[in-house]
């Protein structure tokens, strides 16, 4: 059995990750798909009441699990079946690598480029960093 973890923001490059990992996944006799989206979690400057974090936060939750239940929509209806999803909180390529590991992930697939906060001035550094990090080989998509 194969198990593909697929990392997810919510971009075209993530979609089309899924994709592919669905193309590759229909070589295969068995396949388990594990989607994870990782958020930063909410930065606040200064002093904030106790209700506007919680405010906050469950918005950040509900943006995150309503991105996880499109990606695993699309998952399923690009033809993978075995499909969970996973949110994790924290830096991105630092998450998605520690949870690959504590998953057992035989490969990791995500996209190139994707909803990061700089955009485009730094393309692909959580990709690099992702490929820096993990102990599995790495699938990017453009």
């Amino acid at each position: 059995m194969l198990k593909l973890l697929i990392a997810v923001d919510g971009s075209d490059h993530s979609r089309r990750a899924i994709d592919v990992a669905a193309k590759l996944a229909a070589h295969m006799t068995q396949v388990q798909t594990l989607i994870l989206n990782v958020s930063d979690g909410a930065v606040f400057y200064g002093e904030m009441a106790p209700i506007d974090y919680d405010a906050l936060e469950q918005a950040r939750l509900q943006h995150q699990q309503q991105l996880l239940d499109e990606a695993q929509g699309h998952a399923r209806a690009s033809g993978l079946q075995d499909v969970s999803v996973l949110a994790a909180v924290g830096a991105t390529a630092n998450e998605i690598a520690r949870v690959a590991d504590e998953q057992g992930v035989d490969q990791i697939v995500m996209g190139t480029q994707g909803k990061g906060v700089l955009g485009s001035l730094f393309l692909g550094s959580t990709a690099q960093r992702v490929v820096h990090l993990a102990n599995m080989p790495v699938l990017l998509v453009k």
